[in-house]
């Protein structure tokens, strides 16, 4: 199941995708909860009784001022939380 975390206004449209399937067999130990610099994922239990990620609540209508320090032009090249997530679970829409 993909999990969508975000929101759409008048500048677009800011969504962080967690595929579920992906994450219940996460081999890098959920290594996106310390990559994010604003720790804004956690773990929570979904309605199978899996572990999985989830982006906190305070954060799900503020992520792209949330996650714009980590963007290419914040000096980056490549997303932390993305690059932690080795099974590939996490993607942004923007």
């Amino acid at each position: 199941m993909i999990a969508n975390y975000g929101y759409k206004d008048g500048s677009g449209e800011y969504y962080i995708s967690i595929d579920t399937d992906n994450c219940i067999d996460c081999a890098a130990g959920r290594a996106c909860l310390t990559a994010c610099p604003k720790q804004m994922f956690e773990t929570m239990t979904d309605d199978y009784d899996d572990e999985v990620i989830a982006v906190k609540a305070p954060f799900r209508r503020t992520l792209a001022y949330d996650c714009a320090d980590c963007k290419p032009a914040g000096g980056h090249s490549a997303l932390p939380c993305s690059t932690a997530c080795t099974p590939g679970a996490i993607k942004h829409s923007w």
